[in-house]
């Protein structure tokens, strides 16, 4: 058995014949009598009290730590009793990605996950547990892809304190427990006509915004960001390799998502609409700081710049510019006076990506240049999102057969000749 059972109410001392005896110790009669011992694997010692006529429960205790020893599943005991709370500040800490999606990601735990995990200690998680709280969830969101996301952060913080020995499984892992359904609804691309209407709906130094989204496939924090010296208007090309992004509250210069930079085709049109803007609202210089806000200063040419000419803010013009837009462009409902307007997540400016993305493979352009101007991870990626937009083959079968009878149709002895032999 694994270290030894102490029993605080009695001592061994050697009496006047040189016997030894057991005697009463200065604690007898109170507090806890045993008190289970052992030495975990990290070489310190590790002890459970238990009350008097428990004997046996302390050395059946002991019996099952040695036993989780030799299985290679031992759990120190009070390092598991630490709260889900507590380890997920923790493991909060310890993530490499950027600091806006470690905020992103603690704001959604702090909000929906540690309200109703947060004071149980890991130990003592049960599927229950986790099946309670998805319950909770469901009413407070109704958006089952957002619950989703929660949902694997909350997970990612079990299999962590699994990886350090704190927890022998994760209860979201349960065959019990039901993961919220990810989205299932494709993407439905605007028509040209929604994106120019939305165009006219804006504000005139933001028009051209429209243009670098629909037309280069740029993102928001791109378009915000993007300095006039990455822009080739000769060679006909935008090099994207900054954005404008809030972290903590703060507007810093950042790289794109995922670090990728990127060369984009610029079409003569848009070059044209970007040239006119500039004229009409020159850039501007802004100077953030570089990736987090006590990050180093950084000075860039921008191209698109608020009235006051500073940097322009995701939220204040998503409130004050776009959505009027979608508005003007009876895309949503004017709000009633002292409301907000309504939401609209799917119609944000990530719409016009989805546009761009269209209009290039309704044009013939291959996944792989289409992953790469959207700044994608893989083209696997864009193809699970945009499959269903590619002219399927039926179609390309109908239309390559067609051209194929289409010189023949016109000479007389062609199809239509044969056919009546």
């Amino acid at each position: 058995m694994a270290g030894h059972v102490q029993d605080r109410w009695y001592k061994t001392e050697t009496g006047p014949d040189g016997k030894p005896k057991r005697v009463r110790t200065d604690r007898y009669g109170t507090g806890m009598r045993y008190r289970a011992r052992y030495v975990g694997p990290d070489g310190a010692e590790k002890s459970r009290s238990f009350p008097d006529r428990q004997k046996r429960q302390a050395e059946a205790w002991l019996a099952s730590i040695e036993a989780d020893m030799s299985r290679g599943q031992y759990i120190d005991p009070r390092a598991a009793r630490i709260t889900f709370g507590q380890y997920a500040d923790r493991w909060l800490a310890s993530q490499s990605t950027d600091l806006s999606t470690r905020s992103t990601v603690a704001s959604q735990l702090r909000r929906h996950a540690i309200p109703h995990l947060g004071s149980r200690p890991l130990d003592s998680f049960q599927p229950g547990h986790i099946r309670e709280w998805l319950s909770e969830l469901e009413r407070t969101l109704p958006v089952s892809s957002y619950r989703r996301i929660i949902f694997s952060s909350v997970s990612a913080v079990f299999t962590a304190a699994m990886d350090d020995g704190l927890l022998v499984k994760n209860p979201c892992g349960a065959r019990s427990v039901t993961a919220p359904a990810p989205a299932r609804s494709r993407v439905q691309p605007w028509t040209a006509e929604r994106v120019f209407a939305v165009r006219d709906g804006l504000p005139e130094r933001y028009r051209a915004m429209t243009d670098l989204g629909g037309g280069c496939g740029l993102r928001q924090g791109e378009i915000f960001g993007l300095p006039l010296d990455n822009v080739d208007f000769d060679a006909g090309w935008l090099h994207v390799a900054y954005q404008v992004k809030v972290v903590n509250g703060h507007l810093v210069f950042a790289p794109p998502k995922r670090e990728k930079e990127r060369d984009v085709p610029l079409p003569d049109r848009v070059a044209n609409v970007l040239k006119a803007h500039m004229e009409l609202f020159p850039p501007v210089k802004v100077t953030l700081p570089w990736r987090t806000p006590d990050g180093s200063p950084l000075t860039k040419l921008l191209i698109f710049s608020r009235k006051g000419d500073g940097p322009v803010r995701r939220g204040d013009f998503n409130v004050y510019a776009w959505k009027p837009a979608l508005v003007a462009a009876g895309v949503i409902p004017e709000p009633r006076p002292g409301e907000r307007h309504q939401a609209a997540r799917e119609h944000g400016m990530h719409a016009l990506r989805h546009f761009y993305a269209s209009v290039l493979l309704d044009a013939g352009e291959n996944i792989k240049a289409l992953s790469q101007y959207l700044g994608h991870s893989n083209p696997g990626f864009t193809l699970r999102v945009y499959t269903h937009l590619m002219p399927n083959s039926e179609g390309r079968t109908r239309r390559a057969i067609d051209r194929l009878y289409e010189p023949a149709a016109s000479r007389s002895d062609g199809p239509q000749t044969a056919q009546g032999r």
